[in-house]
């Protein structure tokens, strides 16, 4: 791709170009929105850029994209989204490939495994925007209490150590979110911490495997049904919920990204965190997440929507929005000045595990069907009298169909 100089690609014809960029917030007030960060961004880049405008647009994580889906129902799709999936627009032909798109060093700086979730049947669509992993958070005063010496490594350990803070009183000795808003995450930690996931090593969806029966089974015998997951059922438990009972001193340990690590801080909360457990030993992966950039052709635009994302990804835009939201840069170039900073040791752990972490299946066009799935359901699999088996078998027939297009 040929990038833009000087004042952009609008200077030939005298017209100003405007690109529309429709974003997610990652704040969590108004004081610190994610359009405070665009504002500035963009203000600088149209500085250097004067024949070119960028109109951003924030939205909320519960609203984001279902704004972008009326959007290009609609017929008016913007130039550029931020969001939480791209594979249904890249497979129905809506988006630019990223190599139509961005410079060469900047393709090259993303971090291998992001990248390549990018893609749909080897085509690159979507460029990872903010990433993070997931670590198990303990407190460690809780931890004291019960006589406690060190965080769990098997999931044996974890139980006995459940059953030891709710001897010493803690009110919510694991904390399982199973609720709607974010239970494909909490579920796809337990999955690979058993040694599965959604999608085998070829991609084929593989929920009900034997791995993941065996998985949901323990939690339900070993912690819901002995009441180790506090007084709210995992399945109307949310992620948020169990964050804001974490920072009250409620918990005595749940899974978490580095957001919470500021949150529980903030709170007084004396923290440790340490890598998931596993069935014998620490999980062979961590879940790792990641949100996407994706450019429509709808609008043309092409040359001018690659300059300005050449831009986006400058390592010290990419280095502002992690520090901001206490995420994980998604550049190598980004990813190494932040593991030698000394103000952000407290990431290490998270960018220990990102490397390796295995992130959901977002390439697969299923996808978005087959995790709103999840999130409505999966929570029963460990209500007292469900079978986790039969839970497990008909969401894995919601994914078989949603693949063949039912």
């Amino acid at each position: 791709m040929s990038t833009l100089a000087g004042c952009g690609a609008g200077e030939a014809d005298g017209q100003k170009v405007t690109l529309k960029l429709v974003a997610a917030d990652y704040g969590d007030s108004k004081a610190n929105s994610s359009q405070k960060y665009w504002d500035d961004l963009v203000a600088a880049y149209e500085k250097a850029h004067p024949d070119v405008e960028i109109d951003v647009i924030v939205h909320s994580w519960n609203d984001i994209d279902r704004e972008v889906k009326e959007m290009v129902d609609a017929g008016e799709a913007p130039d550029m989204a931020q969001i939480g999936t791209f594979a249904d627009y890249a497979a129905a032909g809506k988006l630019y490939e990223v190599d139509d798109l961005l410079s060469i060093p900047v393709q090259g700086n993303f971090l291998g495994q992001l990248a390549n979730a990018g893609k749909v049947k080897r085509a690159a669509y979507g460029m990872p925007f903010a990433a993070s992993t997931r670590v198990l958070f303990y407190n460690k005063k809780l931890f004291a209490k019960a006589g406690i010496d060190e965080a769990p490594r098997t999931w044996g350990e974890l139980a006995a150590d459940a059953e030891a803070l709710r001897a010493a009183g803690t009110k919510t000795p694991y904390a399982l979110p199973l609720g709607p808003e974010e239970a494909q995450a909490e579920t796809m930690q337990w999955l690979l911490s058993g040694g599965a996931g959604y999608v085998d090593n070829v991609g084929t969806y593989q929920l009900d495997s034997d791995d993941n029966v065996r998985t949901f089974t323990w939690l339900k015998k070993e912690l819901v049904d002995k009441g180790l997951t506090g007084p709210t059922a995992p399945a109307r438990l949310n992620r948020a919920d169990a964050f804001d009972a974490f920072t009250r001193g409620e918990v005595g340990m749940l899974n978490g990204h580095p957001s919470l690590m500021k949150m529980a801080e903030d709170k007084g909360v004396e923290f440790g965190t340490a890598a998931l457990p596993g069935r014998e030993g620490r999980s062979r992966s961590a879940l790792g997440v990641t949100d996407w950039m994706m450019a429509f052709k709808q609008n043309g635009h092409q040359e001018e929507i690659g300059d300005f994302l050449d831009y986006v990804y400058a390592d010290k835009n990419v280095l502002a929005f992690s520090r901001a939201y206490d995420l994980l840069p998604v550049t190598s170039s980004a990813s190494q000045a932040m593991a030698e900073d000394k103000d952000t040791a407290d990431l290490t752990p998270f960018l220990t595990e990102l490397p390796s972490a295995e992130l959901y299946p977002a390439g697969k066009t299923s996808w978005a069907e087959v995790s709103a799935a999840v999130k409505r359901e999966i929570g029963t699999a460990v209500s007292s009298n469900a079978k986790p088996r039969v839970v497990l078998e008909r969401l894995q027939e919601t994914a078989v169909g949603a693949e063949r297009g039912d």
